[in-house]
């Protein structure tokens, strides 16, 4: 167990890392991430203010969907990266990161005066339990009558697990398939027990924080503090898929416009090593002996057995098939510039 963000989380339980890795990708992991924060958007002007703090479209949701989007600074930095679930016409749930919740709701809360809205941090209302791997939806199907398969990607619907209510959803970050779900907290230890009772004769294992940071790198998945901060942008970062430049007026978007005309003079690349090493976050980054970056998510992959890692690095560099190097104890080991995912088997995928 470590501490973060006011919480005690499990790094790992009594099997280790490796065989909670290789459960969630062979079929299936239950993670707690109840340290999430959950903060509330209703009122007549909801999707008008959501439009104006978040960088993707929440114009293009129905109620039932989500997506994945960021809060900017008036200069395009990231204050935080969030899941947004449009629960009804009127009604959003903004799920952010545990060590951002109280900047996040502050900053949204230094926004909302100018819009009919209502704003509230909810996270004390919800635990968080992320059921993921090839054999999610199996071990669902025996505790829940919601029909799963109509639950796609990035949608999700109200329904009783284990005879408690919960919102389902089909969305995590692994790059398995999956499902998290929100519950109440006082059912959120008998959900956790049903879920592992039906699915340990399947392979099921309870994870922990460092299987999730394992298979979140190898999908090339970013890590708000690590890989995102206010110091970088989305078009920096390899987020500019996000960021709709054409939905109108949003906090950052003069910048953002600015900065994809004139272009990125860095960028956030993937990295994996063709010598045996261990990549770790700090260690630098470099081309012909001379520093040009810094890890800053690094790990020897369970999937690939090759050290894979994430660094900003100069624009010029940064292109997949660019010979690189990351400097492990002093020796330069030798390394090639590769377009995230590292890992290109997960169920999510196929």
């Amino acid at each position: 167990m470590i501490a973060f963000a006011g919480f005690h989380l499990p790094v790992h339980y009594s099997r280790g890392i490796r065989v909670e890795h290789q459960a969630v990708r062979g079929t299936a992991g239950l993670f707690d991430v109840s340290h999430m924060g959950e903060i509330r958007v209703s009122g007549p002007e909801a999707l008008d203010f959501v439009q104006q703090v978040t960088v993707n479209d929440a114009a293009s949701l129905s109620p039932g969907r989500a997506q994945y989007s960021l809060l900017c600074r008036e200069d395009g930095g990231m204050i935080d990266d969030l899941l947004v679930y449009r629960l009804g016409d009127t009604d959003f749930l903004l799920v952010v990161n545990a060590a951002n919740r109280e900047k996040d709701y502050s900053w949204l809360h230094g926004h909302h005066k100018a819009f009919d809205v209502s704003l509230e941090d909810h996270s004390d209302a919800y635990a968080l339990l992320a059921l993921q791997g090839p054999m999610a939806d199996r071990v669902l199907t025996g505790l829940t009558g919601l029909n799963l398969e109509e639950i796609r990607p990035f949608a999700f619907a109200p329904g009783k697990v284990a005879e408690a209510d919960a919102l389902l959803a089909r969305t995590g970050y692994t790059g398995e398939d999956g499902f998290e779900l929100f519950v109440h907290p006082n059912d959120a230890p008998a959900v956790w027990s049903a879920m592992l009772e039906e699915g340990t004769p399947v392979g099921l294992e309870p994870a922990g924080l460092g299987a999730r940071d394992l298979l979140r790198l190898e999908m090339g998945y970013s890590l708000y503090g690590s890989d995102l901060d206010e110091e970088h942008t989305p078009l920096e970062a390899g987020l500019g898929w996000v960021v709709k430049l054409d939905k109108g007026d949003f906090v950052g978007r003069a910048a953002l416009s600015s900065q994809r005309e004139s272009g990125v003079s860095r960028r956030l690349a993937g990295i994996q090593l063709s010598e045996k090493g261990f990549p770790r976050p700090g260690y630098p980054v470099t081309s012909r002996g001379e520093v040009v970056g810094t890890v800053t998510s690094g790990t020897m992959s369970p999937s690939l057995g090759t050290g894979i890692a994430l660094a900003y690095l100069p624009s010029a560099l940064a292109d997949p098939g660019t010979d690189i190097g990351i400097r492990v104890r002093g020796r330069d080991l030798a390394g090639r510039v590769v377009r995230p995912p590292f890992y290109t088997e997960g169920s999510r995928r196929r």
